[in-house]
């Protein structure tokens, strides 16, 4: 399906999405602090430099909307013109990179570029490689009803419906199995 670097990229794109308050279970936005953002590019495995400064956190928090976008995109078209525009904001100059066990594989920034530069043109690479493969129906949005979380379907019949990060695939089984024995009774 992707390689490993595309996958990591797909699931540090879904975990930065859904720092955003209505894909949060708590409601409350997961990212407001230095130490969130730290805790996120250290869970994500991102390289390169880092600041940890108020602009880049700001930063951050400003592309999970753009990266929303690509779930939210009407057409492989339109998800295209949005990654591509992502390419070039961020200046993207593919090269060959071998680090962290990884093997050889493709970083289209260097590694001192700003850091939602660097997450946004990652992210952007990968999903070339999405809309290339024409796997675009991977990328999906949670199915509950009261989660606007995103995810990627990595599963082989691409049968994922809900997200990781409310339960929500247990709340909703409880809803319908609740429902269906009010409705028996």
């Amino acid at each position: 399906m992707f390689t490993s670097d595309v996958e990591l990229s797909l699931q540090a794109a879904t975990t930065l999405v859904n720092t955003l308050p209505d894909a949060s279970p708590s409601g409350e936005d997961e990212l407001t602090t230095i130490e969130q953002l730290s805790a996120w590019f250290e869970g994500e495995g991102f390289s390169g430099d880092r600041l940890g400064t108020p602009a880049e956190l700001e930063d951050l928090r400003a592309l999970r909307l753009r990266l929303r976008s690509l779930w939210a995109a009407a057409s492989d078209r339109d998800a295209a013109a949005l990654v591509n525009a992502m390419l070039a904001e961020g200046g993207a100059l593919p090269r060959l990179v071998d680090h962290d066990g990884l093997g050889w594989h493709i970083h289209a920034n260097a590694p001192d570029a700003p850091l939602a530069d660097r997450v946004m043109v990652e992210i952007a690479m990968a999903w070339v490689d999405v809309l290339r493969q024409d796997e675009r129906a991977r990328m999906k949005r949670c199915a509950a009803d009261d989660c606007g979380a995103v995810l990627v379907d990595f599963s082989r019949n691409r049968s994922k419906r809900f997200c990781d990060v409310g339960n929500c695939g247990n709340r909703m089984n409880v809803r319908a199995f609740r429902a269906r024995a009010a409705a028996s009774a």
